[in-house]
C-alpha cells in the first residue's frame, strides 16, 4: 500500500515477493494399511488415516507387534531402518466392538441414570481398561462441599502391569461448566470415551457412583471384540480403506506397503493389486509389493511377478526373496514377513542423505535387523532383474543389501520410460510439489503476468533439483524446461478457463551395469 508521508525525510515501505515458490512435498511418507488390534477409527468402524513419527508412538497408539498383523512388522522394520512418517490405517470388521462398562448416578430427585464408559476404539484391548471414580478431596475451612464433583482415574493394564494411566479431577456432569466429564474426557483421553443413554436428561447434581465399591475401587471394560479379519480379497473392503489415504491433505504419502496382500487367495491377486497399483498412480505414489510366503524359488517369483509386470504397473516395484527376523514377541524366533517394510525404511534413509533421484539400491541401502529367506546368486540375479524384479543380496563385508532398483514395468522388452525407480518417484515428488504449490493461480487473471510468474517460479524450483544433481544434461536448458505463454494457452483456452503448464526434465538413469574392460599389454625390455 502507499507509505503515508508527512514530513520530509526518508520512509521505507516493505513490499512483499511477488513471486511465490514451489516448495517440496516430502518423498517417502509411507502408508501401511492392515488389521490392527487397536487404532484410531471413524465412525461406524470406518477408516482413518493417522500420522505415527515413531516406533514408540506406534506402540502406544496400535499396540506393537501383533502376530495377526503382517504390517505391524512392517512398521516395526520401516522405523527399524531409517523411515520417518507412517501414516496407518486401521481395518476393522463390522463385527468387532468396543469394551463398555455403564456406572449409575445419584441423582437426588430424580431415577438414577447412566454414564457409559467405551473404550476409545473397538477391539479386545478394550477388556484390559479399568476405571475408578472417587470423591474430590474434602473442603478446608469455609469452602462450600461440592457435591456435584468427582475425579477420575483410568488405567490400561497389560499382563498384570500398568501400561498407561490417565486422571481427571474436579468433573462434573453439568452441561455448562468447563470442567464438563463429557467433554474434557472425550476431547483429551486416548484410552476412553464417556457418553450418556439417549434421551437421558442429567441433573447437574448428578454424581457417577461404583455401586457398593469402596473408594478407589477400579472396574473393568467388558465387552470388547476383535471381530473377524478384516476381507482384503473383498476390493470395496481394500477401495474404502485407501479410501482413507485421500483425506489426509494437505499431507502427502508416497509409498504404499501392504503386506497382508501377500496372503490372500491367487485368485484375488491381480484383480486387488491391480486396483492397489492404480491407486498409487492416480495419488502419485508408489507401492512395494510383497510376494507370497510360498514363492521361495526364482521360478515360483517369475511365474508369480509375471501376472503383474506390465508396461502400466510403473508405480510399483516387487523383491525377491523375502526377509526373515527375530519376533520380538514369539522369543525371537525366527519369522518370514515381507520385505516392504524394510524396503521403504531404506527407500526413505537413501532419500534423507542422497535424494529421491538417487537409486535406493546397492551397498550403501543395507538391510538392517532382517535376513534373506533364500540366497540368491548372480545367475539367479541375472534371470530376474531383466524381468523387472529386483533381488536382495547377501555379499562379503556389505552384508545384506537391495540390489534392484526396477519399477513392475522395468522388464526389458517392456522398453518402458519408467524403468528404473528413482526416475518414477523423481517424477512423482515433481509433479506433488507444482500440485501443492501452483494452488495460487486458480482463479488468477489469465494473461501473460500470469504466465510469466508460472514461468519463474517452477524454473526456480527446476534449477534447484538440477543443482542438486536430480536431472542429466551439461547446461539447464539440457535438463529442465518449462512453457507457459500464448503457444501453450491459445484464446479457446483463455475462454475455457484454461492455463496449460508444460514442463520437460531429464531425470539421470542409476548406472546399473558397471563394465570394466582390462586388457593385457606386455612387458617393455629396458633400453
Amino acid at each position: 500500500m502507499p507509505v503515508q508521508v508527512s514530513y520530509p525525510g526518508i520512509y521505507i515501505n516493505e513490499v512483499q515477493s511477488s513471486n511465490p515458490v514451489v516448495v517440496g512435498v516430502s518423498t517417502s511418507n509411507t502408508a501401511f494399511v492392515d488389521f490392527f488390534p487397536c487404532g484410531p477409527v471413524g465412525p461406524g468402524n470406518t477408516q482413518v488415516a493417522y500420522q505415527i513419527n515413531s516406533w514408540s508412538q506406534f506402540q502406544s497408539v496400535y499396540g506393537g507387534l501383533d502376530t495377526r498383523s503382517e504390517a505391524s512388522y512392517g512398521i516395526f522394520q520401516y522405523f527399524n531402518n531409517g523411515g520417518q512418517v507412517a501414516w496407518v490405517v486401521r481395518v476393522v470388521s463390522s463385527d468387532a466392538a468396543a469394551a463398555t462398562w455403564t456406572a449409575s448416578t445419584n441423582a437426588p430427585s430424580t431415577a438414577p441414570v447412566s454414564l457409559v464408559f467405551s473404550a476409545a476404539s473397538p477391539g479386545a484391548w478394550g477388556n484390559n481398561i479399568q476405571v475408578a471414580i472417587t470423591s474430590p478431596i474434602p473442603p478446608v475451612g469455609n469452602l462450600k462441599p461440592t457435591p456435584d464433583r468427582f475425579n477420575l482415574t483410568v488405567q490400561e493394564v497389560v499382563n498384570g502391569s500398568v501400561v498407561d494411566t490417565e486422571t481427571y479431577l474436579n468433573l462434573t456432569l453439568s452441561p455448562t461448566d468447563p470442567n464438563n466429564a463429557l467433554a474434557v474426557v472425550n476431547a483429551e483421553s486416548s484410552l476412553v470415551q464417556l457418553s450418556l443413554p439417549p434421551g437421558v436428561t442429567v441433573s447437574p447434581t448428578s454424581v457417577p457412583a461404583v455401586n457398593g465399591m469402596p473408594p478407589q475401587t477400579y472396574q473393568f471394560l467388558t465387552g470388547g471384540l476383535d471381530g473377524s479379519m478384516p476381507d482384503l480379497t473383498n476390493l470395496n473392503t481394500v477401495n474404502t480403506a485407501l479410501d482413507a489415504l485421500t483425506r489426509i491433505a494437505p499431507s502427502v504419502f508416497n509409498i504404499l506397503c501392504m503386506p497382508a496382500l501377500a496372503n490372500i487367495s491367487p485368485s484375488a491377486t491381480i484383480t486387488i493389486l491391480t486396483a492397489v497399483m492404480n491407486f498409487c498412480k492416480a495419488q502419485q505414489a508408489f507401492m512395494i509389493v510383497d510376494i507370497p510366503s510360498s514363492v521361495a524359488n526364482v521360478q515360483q517369483v517369475t511365474q508369480w511377478a509375471q501376472q503383474l509386470t506390465s508396461a502400466d504397473a510403473y508405480a510399483s516395484a516387487v523383491y525377491f526373496p523375502r526377509l526373515i527376523i527375530p519376533d520380538p514377541i514369539n522369543n525371537y524366533l525366527p519369522r518370514n514377513v515381507g520385505a516392504s517394510g524394510t524396503l521403504a525404511g531404506v527407500y526413505a534413509r537413501t532419500d534423507a542423505a542422497d535424494g529421491v533421484w538417487t537409486a535406493p539400491a546397492g551397498i550403501n541401502a543395507t538391510l538392517l535387523g532382517a535376513n534373506l529367506a533364500v540366497q540368491v546368486t548372480d545367475a539367479q540375479d541375472g534371470q530376474l532383474n531383466p524381468l523387472g524384479i529386483n533381488c536382495l543380496r547377501t555379499f562379503p563385508v556389505y552384508g545384506n543389501v537391495c540390489w534392484g532398483a526396477r519399477t513392475m514395468a522395468g522388464a526389458d522388452l517392456l522398453q518402458s520410460e519408467w524403468k528404473y525407480i528413482p526416475v518414477r518417484r523423481l517424477v512423482d515428488y515433481i509433479e506433488q510439489s507444482l500440485v501443492q504449490s501452483l494452488k495460487w493461480v486458480v482463479f488468477q487473471p489469465n494473461d501473460p503476468q500470469l504466465w510469466t510468474r508460472i514461468t519463474v517460479e517452477v524454473g526456480n524450483f527446476l534449477s534447484g533439483l538440477y543443482s542438486q544433481g536430480a536431472f542429466q544434461g551439461a547446461t539447464p536448458s539440457q535438463a529442465y524446461f518449462v512453457q507457459c505463454d500464448s503457444t501453450t494457452t491459445t484464446p479457446t483456452d483463455i475462454a475455457q478457463g484454461i492455463v496449460n503448464i508444460v514442463v520437460g526434465v531429464a531425470p539421470v538413469d542409476p548406472a546399473e551395469f558397471v563394465i570394466l574392460q582390462i586388457q593385457q599389454i606386455a612387458g617393455q625390455t629396458g633400453q
